[in-house]
């Protein structure tokens, strides 16, 4: 058994914890007689009950369609606004510069065909091999329907990161547009946006940002990014189901967007086909208020600056425990960049002669949910070896302890040392 150490918590300026865990309603289900551990948070975090609330009071009193002459529909529109307006915090932008869509792949493969009407054969999209098949498949669909170049930039397997000379060299002034995930949802790998911004922008392409791994533990500004587009999912930094969109007024408006003929023109809701997810759109600026709420400032893009920063110094403390604990495992296997590099505070590993999905099932026992497979990145699961039978990841969240990561720890030891009786 591990003996439960504390982790030597930095001061992050956040709130604690366990004050953090008093909002979440998921954390007090048991399993086999623990409490559950969800490390599934990069596939989706659990929801604060504020969150819930927010989208009930919505359903319950001001549910209608939008632009309206009557009050519940101005209500819907004050209320999409109010949510615009804290995602112009959460990315540091306009809030016309926020729109909505059902996810990140979605609103993508919306994005990318607008980009596509005028682009044809000897035009280049650059991708790279780090990222989730979301900011890969749409362009890959649009090349083949335009008759488009895709030039994809390898990763280091053994370091887990972008090889940065290949990158480099795969922007030409044939390239019109740089796909790149501002974190890999697989290895936790944190990738230089903004260098790969200039570097696009250097020959007259625009960038497009997969942040949906990233938002859940960084501080995101665009415009230190320099980024066009830059999309995420509410889902996975406590949030429901949904999509969001950043896009640079000028490029937004300059879009050759698919619509219906009578929709608006004018930005942001030219991007919005159809009628949007109106509770979804509620809830996703709750959670942003939650995460703002975790630390003070007269700001509300203060207050989330130091509790993004606050969260991340927090995970980098639980992710060396849990990175140290694991490696310290006969028969495990780690993968992505170690502690020190730039990196969230996500691992993948394995475990020798166990499926990936014998580990996971394993876990339940202990109380501890975390996910297996490909998680999308099929490239990346390709690269290291484990196409068929994927990987282990599990996430750090705000509200996971020390304790957990010990049981976590404690399981795995469990898991390989019943392989190593048996082998």
């Amino acid at each position: 058994m591990t003996t439960i150490v504390q982790t030597a918590s930095p001061d992050v300026g956040i709130v604690p914890v366990e004050s953090i865990r008093a909002h979440f309603p998921a954390l007090t289900r048991r399993h086999a007689g623990k409490p559950v551990a969800y490390f599934d948070g990069p596939g989706g975090t659990q929801v604060p009950r504020e969150v819930v609330d927010a989208m009930a009071d919505y359903l319950c009193h001001h549910n209608a369609n939008t632009h309206w002459a009557y009050p519940t529909s101005a209500e819907t529109d004050a209320a999409i606004n109010r949510s615009r307006e804290a995602f112009a915090d959460f990315f540091n932008c306009s809030a016309r510069e926020v729109a909505y869509g059902n996810n990140m792949t979605t609103i993508t493969f919306h994005v990318s065909r607008a980009l596509g009407r005028k682009l044809g054969p000897g035009d280049e999209i650059v991708v790279t091999e780090l990222d989730h098949q979301a900011n890969v498949s749409p362009w890959r669909a649009l090349a083949k329907e335009r008759g488009l170049t895709i030039r994809s930039v390898p990763f280091d397997p053994q370091t887990g990161e972008l090889v940065w000379a290949e990158f480099e060299r795969a922007i030409t002034n044939k390239t019109r547009l740089v796909a790149i995930s501002a974190a890999s949802n697989a290895l936790g790998t944190i990738s230089p946006v903004r260098k790969a911004a200039e570097i696009a922008h250097s020959k007259g392409a625009l960038c497009y940002v997969d942040a949906v791994h990233y938002a859940a533990h960084c501080v995101i500004d665009v415009k230190e990014m320099e980024c066009d587009f830059l999309v995420c999912s509410p889902y996975k930094f406590y949030g429901p189901h949904a999509g969001v969109l950043f896009a640079r007024a000028d490029v937004m408006s300059a879009l050759d967007l698919p619509k219906v003929e009578p929709a608006s023109n004018e930005i942001p809701e030219r991007v919005e086909t159809g009628t949007q997810n109106h509770e979804g759109i509620v809830g996703a600026g709750t959670g942003v208020e939650f995460l703002s709420s975790l630390a003070s400032g007269e700001t509300r893009r203060e207050r989330l600056v130091r509790a993004m920063s606050g969260l991340h110094a927090r995970g980098e403390a639980l992710f060396e425990r849990l990175w140290s604990g694991l490696n310290g495992i006969d028969g495990v296997r780690c993968y992505g960049p170690p502690p020190g590099r730039p990196r969230t505070p996500t691992v993948s590993f394995t475990v020798a002669g166990v499926s990936s999905t014998e580990v996971a099932r394993g876990l339940v026992s202990d109380g501890i949910f975390a996910s297996n497979g490909n998680f999308y990145a099929t490239t990346v699961m390709e690269r290291l070896g484990h196409s068929q039978t994927g990987v282990v990841r599990a996430g750090c969240a705000c509200y996971t302890t020390d304790e957990e990561i010990n049981r976590l720890i404690d399981g795995i030891r469990r898991i390989a040392s019943a392989k190593n009786v048996v082998g």
